[in-house]
């Protein structure tokens, strides 16, 4: 239910654009963001086991040409890459500080127009800006929010 109403709200900003899936699991978001039009993914985990299951998942979705796999801590890639994003999208463990010390490194990889999604429980208390990007909006699903950080310019 989430990853649909998530899809259905971004839709139209995935055609051509470059997709960031940070503590990508499974994978699942970052193939139905290609599925809809995203000319590319880059999915970084740093679960060994999770990148084995994304790895087969992209095999499974004839997708591998679109995609980068990241085995690496996510702190660490937000400090070493140089490549920006338009859409970046966060599913830490909840009830971790995970997506305390990731947020403050995502100027690192955003355009002025990127788009930044978090999930997280309804306990987690998001600030209100990030870098220059401020919340724009929240939805709530049974114990989930998804929160979507907006340019301010």
């Amino acid at each position: 239910k989430v990853k649909e109403a998530v899809f259905s709200m971004i839709h139209f900003e995935l055609i051509g654009k470059s997709f960031l899936d940070l503590f990508a699991g499974s994978g699942q978001m970052a193939i139905e963001a290609l599925s809809n039009g995203a000319k590319s993914a880059t999915l970084v985990d740093s679960n060994k086991k999770s990148i084995g299951v994304i790895k087969e998942n992209i095999s499974k979705c004839k997708c591998e040409d679109s995609v980068k796999v990241i085995y690496s801590k996510v702190e660490s890639f937000l400090r070493s890459t140089n490549e920006k994003f338009d859409i970046i999208y966060l599913d830490p463990p909840y009830f971790t500080d995970d997506m305390d010390k990731v947020l403050p490194l995502l100027a690192n990889v955003c355009k002025d127009t990127s788009v930044i999604i978090c999930e997280t429980t309804r306990e987690k208390n998001l600030p209100d800006t990030v870098a220059n990007f401020k919340i724009s909006k929240q939805k709530r699903y049974g114990k989930i929010i998804i929160t979507f950080y907006r340019s301010e310019e």
